[in-house]
């Protein structure tokens, strides 16, 4: 009696090619501006970005180009969105200022989020007096008075550039993001993968690199959009209240004539385009950051996929009742 054994040779299991784990990473990366909202928002800022890049070409006459036959002229096929008190066309005059609006904007929230990154996540990584005293510095510039600093400043200079503009609105506006991600980083640095990298010897600088800013990049994000809304509001503000030269033309600049000239309301055209614009932007920035939210939060997070399943099948999210569809049996 002779026994056979038959031996089955174990094949490997298929891997996924790597175009579509590469695909896979990418969709991953963008999983934030999935959602309808912050696509909205980024279309807008989008269309802000490419009026800003080709302002020159887009812009009907200069920004300071004066037509003495249309003073205050309401909006006509020749300025189509009316004059101001000089004859300037409007509708130029915005095209003109969305570059310094974004410009301010984004060099703000760039300066402000590395600042906040650098301060916040040293002061969670580090203990004891270290840990405390950034937290002492980040405490001192929370309670700052914002809008007094940046009149103080900006007030000493004749001229001051777009920089010095958006580092004056970033020194005022780090600190939120700074305190949440120290509290952030506090929660990371006691996780079994810091643990396990620090166990193994890895220096600090490539425990922060690798192993804890992926894990922050959603707050990192949500923490520059907030900056640069804040910015875009305190670049506006300051130029309304005339602390800014009219040299800087901004939607600030157009609004601060406006009141002085005493276009309020009769002369809607002057002010009412600007204020949209500041209103537009806004609204964008807040649709991304509602992206980044439901990126950040799993409870979120869970209920937009939810959302977008039902409307695949046809399914309003909103709806309560749900109908239930049964196939009719045929009789036998």
């Amino acid at each position: 009696m002779t026994v056979s054994s038959t031996t089955q040779a174990i094949e490997p299991e298929p891997q996924p090619p790597k175009d579509r784990s590469l695909r896979s990473r990418l969709t991953a990366s963008f999983a934030m501006f999935r959602n309808r909202k912050s696509l909205v928002g980024l279309c807008i800022l989008g269309f802000f970005v490419l009026v800003a890049i080709f302002g020159d070409l887009i812009a009907p006459y200069g920004p300071l180009e004066k037509d003495y036959a249309a003073l205050k002229q309401p909006p006509s096929w020749q300025h189509l969105l009316g004059t101001t008190h000089m004859g300037e066309d409007i509708l130029s005059q915005i095209i003109y200022g969305t570059r310094g609006v974004l410009v301010v904007g984004f060099l703000s929230g760039i300066i402000a989020t590395v600042i906040a990154v650098a301060m916040g996540v040293l002061a969670g990584v580090v203990a004891g007096w270290r840990s405390e005293s950034l937290s002492a510095v980040t405490n001192v510039f929370l309670v700052l008075p914002g809008l007094p600093l940046m009149i103080i400043v900006a007030s000493q200079y004749e001229n001051p550039s777009l920089l010095l503009i958006a580092a004056v609105l970033a020194i005022t506006g780090w600190a939120w993001g700074a305190r949440v991600l120290r509290a952030q980083t506090m929660s990371l640095r006691n996780r079994d993968f810091v643990q396990a990298a620090r166990a193994n010897g890895e220096p600090l600088r490539r425990i922060i690199a690798v192993e804890m800013l992926p894990n922050l990049t959603a707050i990192i994000a949500s923490s520059f959009v907030g900056t640069v809304t804040a910015a875009v509001l305190g670049l506006t503000t300051l130029a309304f209240i005339g602390v800014i030269p009219i040299t800087n033309l901004n939607w600030g600049t157009i609004l601060f004539w406006a009141q002085q000239n005493g276009a309020f309301p009769d002369y809607w055209w002057w002010y009412i385009p600007a204020g949209l614009c500041i209103a537009l932007l806004g609204m964008a920035l807040a649709l991304i950051n509602f992206g980044i939210d439901e990126y950040v939060n799993p409870r979120l997070r869970s209920a937009g996929e939810r959302a977008r399943a039902m409307r695949k099948k046809g399914i309003s999210p909103s709806a309560t009742v749900t109908t239930v569809r049964t196939s009719a049996k045929e009789p036998s």
